[in-house]
Formats: structure tokens, C-alpha cells, sequence
């Protein structure tokens, strides 16, 4: 039977930024086999689909999903697929391998696949990181997957949860694991400075690090130390590490957290485009959202989590006193989120235990407030008692910043979130944030089509072609003769996102077929079980 499709009456916006144009596309072989002038007759034997009025576009690439334990458990990876996703890129700050000696498992902050214990065991065993990717090829995904490497497992490969300098023998070791990974396919190094212990990493040894990475091609991509009033400075140490190492740069979730540090997008902008004038790669992702996702225990200092160990200092009288006068007078070394968001603009939504199901969908304040208690009391209490990470959003950013950044031609799409179906979950938690299922369509519906800050065309080259030639994924992000076949159809009139901060979990609208690798994974709308995405490999290890 062959595998042919031909898509007919459809409207080619190829990811190049070139104008859309009437044209037929045929998929075969798992290739865009050819491109025709409207009205050719379709070849024998293939399949014809009718996409007059709809976009056909290559398929979206997420530059920074955290699909790292939800694809293991279900690979349909629904809430990105039906936003046209066929690329999930993931890695910021931990990956499951290699594993780290002495730890429970490879999962500490997605959790476990699906709650399911044989991966604890199983992740132990993977010595190197292409064992983890190689264990996502046995199940099989929907969408295309690679990763970069976790800056905070590199360090706790050597160090674990220990503050301090690092040795010429374990900073050794971290080189090694860095070299073993770029040879297995990561992308580069991915860090998350505010978060220990990969907060615990200096400049210099992010260096030493880095020209491992450099010396493959690759990518140091960064959650910057500072995204509030340090904002600059946590530039300048991004621009520093690459200088000195030679590696690639990538701002992960560009940003300007807390009013005090909105006015820095600017100068930012201005220090960016400087430097790419003068030669400098450099690129950014962002989410069209203006709170933020993190963990619950970002509201204290990092130095509290050292050993792995906060819930224990919690419930030490000394200790926690110690803590919560750091969070009431924040020293600033460190990204105090509860302050910059301030207490009516943290709302923790992922709450299992069942005394704190009368908090869901309420603010800190107001939970603060229920409790009779002072917000930081409230807060220490909820992840003293909670059985794991406590997921939270953090309203800290601006929407003008957002209009701002995106029109910089060097801005790409990144999630910052799992692709999962709601309606299959199984963690327990209250809710998520609308990243999750609606940032690609966001841009289509809101940017595009409300506001007209972007073309449509130039919409689409930012989670196409853009990503695609940054990352070097070889053969995909244009629609081409000759290019794999991912491709997503959809309505350019209708499509748009539906998730909102109180109601989180509501799939896009809009995007009504989906190809990866020239095998459907949508169709009408409607995800087909098919998973044809296959693992990608950053420049260490061309394939």
C-alpha cells in the first residue's frame, strides 16, 4: 500500500519567511517528495487531502519542552500535537541521565513516568546520557525528541547537592560527562541558575564545561542567574562563559521578572543585537504568557535546598527561623520569587495532600489569609507538608516586554512545559499552566491575528525555520522538496489557544491535521495513536 498523500488547495507557508502561496505537497517516504503548482492532478494511488482555506506549514518546533518523564509515560504528547507541535527539544537544568550516584532515581523534578516505579530502577542503570533517549526510542513518541544536557545533573554527577568549588578532579568528571553526552547526541549544555544545585556552579567551571560543548559545535543555553534586577548581569555571565568557551548562546525564557526589572527588556535587547552585530551567536526562546511556572520552594534561598535537605531544615525551629528571615529580607544573591511576585500573584496549583484541596485555584495571599498565617509561614507550611514539588505560577512579567521581545528577529517559541493529555493524568496535582496547550497557537490567535504584531508568515519561520537552523536539525523546519515530511495543517481564521490561568488544561483549536515524518499523528482534529517521531541528535553526533 503506499504511503503517499497528496494535500490539495492549501495555502504554502514554507518556514522561510517568504510569503504564503497556493500550492499541492506530496508526502512520501517520509519525505516532502514534491511541491506543485495548484491543480495538478494528484498521483496515482495517493491519499488526497483537501486543505482549501487551511495553512500548510512545516511542524512547530518547542525549543524547550519538559516532556522528559510525560513522553515515557504517554508518547502521544497530546497538548503539543494539537497545537501542531512535531519537535519537542527538552534538557533545561536535569535530565534523567546520566544517573547520578546515590540518588533515588533520574526524575527529581518531573517525577517518575506516570508514577510508575520500574523507572526508578531502570534510570539508575543509565550510565550515559543517550540511555535515557534511547529508552524514549523503545517506546516510541509522536513527536521528533532530543535534549540538551542538564546543567545541574553534570554537577551533581561529581558534587551531588554540596555548595562550594569544585576540585580539578571532579571538575574532571564533569567534563567527562559533558564530552560522553555531546558524543551521544545533546544539544549543548542547559542550565537554570537560580535553581540548586546547579546554582551552585561558577562562572569558571561553566566555562570549563563549556568548551567541551564548544568543541562539538554545541550550544550553552541558560536560565540566566538573574531574571529580575540582576537581569543584566545574568547576561553578562552568559556572555562571558560563551566568550571564554566558544560555545553557541541561548537565553532560555527571555524575561523580565517583577516590575522593578521590566524597564532592563530594553537595554537587554540593546546588549543582544550589539552583540549579534558584531559577529555573536545568539538566540533566545519565550512563552507569550505573563506569569512564570516553577517550584514552590523558589520562594527561598537557595543555600536552604544544599544536601537536598530543605524539608528537614523546615522543620527545624533554628533553621527555618534562619529561612524565613533570608525570604523576608532577601540579601540580594539570590531570585527571590515570592517577593517579586509578592504574595497575591503566587498561585500553587499542583496541591496534593487533601487538607490543601480548599486552596486550589486561590493565591498565596488568600491561602496565607485561610490559615491565619503570615504569607511565608504559609508557604513554608504548604511545602513542609506537601508529598513532592509543589508547582506554582509566579505572575512576574509584563505583556508590553512580551510584544517587545517578540519583535526581535532572533526570538524563537519555547513551552517551557510536558505535553500530556488532562484527561489521562495521573500525578495527582490541581492544575498546570497554559503554556502547556496554548503557546505556539497563542502566537497564531492573539499575536497574529488580534494584535498583528507579527506576519503570519514570520510567525511561522519563528517555530519553524528559526529553531530549526539554530539547532542545525538537519532536513526539517521548511516546507521543501526533499525535507522530512512534518506538516501541519490549520485554520488560520480559527485557530487559537483556550487554556487560561483558571482553567489550565483545555486543548487548541484550530490545528486540524498533523504529519510527523510523513505518518499522521492528527487527524481532524483528533490524535491518532501513531508514533513515528524519531530521536535527534545535536551536532556531537551527526546522523
Amino acid at each position: 500500500m503506499s504511503d503517499a498523500v497528496w494535500i490539495t488547495g492549501g495555502t504554502v507557508i514554507d518556514g522561510t519567511g517568504a510569503p504564503g502561496r497556493r500550492a499541492d505537497v506530496l508526502l512520501e517516504g517520509g519525505r516532502i517528495a514534491r511541491i506543485a503548482a495548484p491543480g495538478t492532478p494528484a498521483p496515482a494511488g495517493a491519499e488526497v487531502v483537501d486543505a482549501a482555506g487551511q495553512v500548510v506549514a512545516p511542524g512547530f518546533i518547542d525549543v524547550m519542552s519538559h516532556s522528559v518523564a510525560s513522553l515515557l509515560h504517554d508518547p502521544r504528547s497530546l497538548g503539543k500535537v494539537t497545537q501542531g507541535v512535531t519537535t519537542e527539544i527538552m534538557g533545561e537544568g536535569w535530565t534523567p541521565a546520566p544517573a547520578v550516584p546515590g540518588e533515588p532515581h533520574g526524575f527529581p523534578v518531573h517525577g517518575l513516568p506516570g508514577g510508575d516505579e520500574r523507572w526508578a530502577a531502570r534510570s539508575r542503570t543509565w550510565t550515559r546520557f543517550g540511555d535515557w533517549l534511547a529508552a524514549q526510542e523503545e517506546v516510541g513518541a509522536a513527536v521528533n525528541f532530543g535534549s540538551f544536557l542538564g546543567g545541574a545533573t553534570v554537577r551533581m554527577a561529581a558534587r551531588g547537592h554540596a555548595q562550594g568549588e569544585s576540585t580539578p578532579e571532579e571538575l574532571g568528571r564533569m567534563c567527562q560527562v559533558t564530552r560522553e553526552a555531546m558524543e551521544d547526541g545533546a544539544f549543548g549544555l542547559a542550565t537554570a541558575l537560580i535553581y540548586p544545585p546547579g546554582s551552585y556552579a561558577g562562572t569558571d567551571e561553566l566555562v570549563a564545561i563549556c568548551r567541551e560543548v564548544a568543541a562539538y559545535g554545541g550550544i550553552y543555553i541558560t536560565h540566566m542567574r538573574s531574571e529580575g534586577e540582576g537581569l543584566l548581569g545574568g547576561l553578562e555571565e552568559a556572555l562571558d562563559i560563551t566568550a571564554r568557551s566558544g560555545a553557541r548562546l541561548h537565553l532560555y525564557h527571555l524575561k523580565a521578572a517583577g516590575r522593578p526589572a521590566w524597564p532592563l527588556i530594553e537595554p537587554l535587547i540593546e546588549r543582544v543585537n550589539a552583540e549579534r552585530a558584531a559577529g555573536r551567536d545568539i538566540h533566545a526562546d519565550m512563552y507569550l504568557y505573563t506569569a512564570g511556572g516553577t517550584g514552590l520552594s523558589a520562594v527561598t534561598p537557595p543555600w536552604a535546598s544544599e544536601d537536598d535537605a530543605l524539608r528537614t531544615r523546615l522543620l527545624d525551629p533554628a533553621q527555618r527561623a534562619r529561612i524565613r528571615q533570608a525570604m523576608l529580607e532577601p540579601d540580594g544573591t539570590w531570585e527571590p520569587l515570592g517577593s517579586l511576585a509578592g504574595p497575591e500573584g503566587v498561585f500553587p496549583v499542583g496541591l496534593r495532600h487533601p487538607d490543601h484541596q480548599p486552596y486550589v485555584g486561590r493565591s498565596l495571599a488568600e491561602i496565607a489569609a485561610l490559615r491565619g498565617q503570615d504569607w511565608i509561614d504559609a508557604a513554608l507550611d504548604l511545602i513542609a507538608a506537601e508529598p513532592g514539588r509543589v508547582g506554582s505560577l509566579f505572575h512576574l512579567m509584563s505583556e508590553a516586554n512580551i510584544e517587545r521581545q517578540l519583535r526581535e528577529p532572533w526570538v524563537m517559541l519555547g513551552s517551557d512545559a510536558a505535553g500530556y493529555d488532562p484527561a489521562a493524568r495521573t500525578d495527582g496535582s490541581t492544575g498546570g499552566h497554559p503554556r502547556s496547550f496554548g503557546n505556539f497557537t497563542r502566537l497564531l490567535a492573539h499575536y497574529v491575528r488580534g494584535r498583528h504584531l507579527l506576519t503570519l508568515e514570520d510567525a511561522i519561520h519563528r517555530m519553524t525555520g528559526l529553531p530549526a537552523q539554530h539547532l542545525r536539525l538537519q532536513g526539517r523546519g521548511e516546507l521543501r522538496e526533499g525535507a522530512c515530511a512534518d506538516v501541519v495543517i490549520f485554520d488560520p481564521a480559527g485557530v487559537r489557544d483556550r487554556a487560561t490561568y483558571a482553567d489550565s488544561e483545555q486543548l487548541s483549536e484550530g490545528v486540524r491535521d498533523v504529519w510527523v515524518n510523513g505518518a499522521r499523528v492528527l487527524r481532524g482534529g483528533e490524535h491518532t495513536g501513531a508514533r513515528p517521531g524519531r530521536r535527534l541528535y545535536g551536532p556531537g553526533r551527526p546522523v
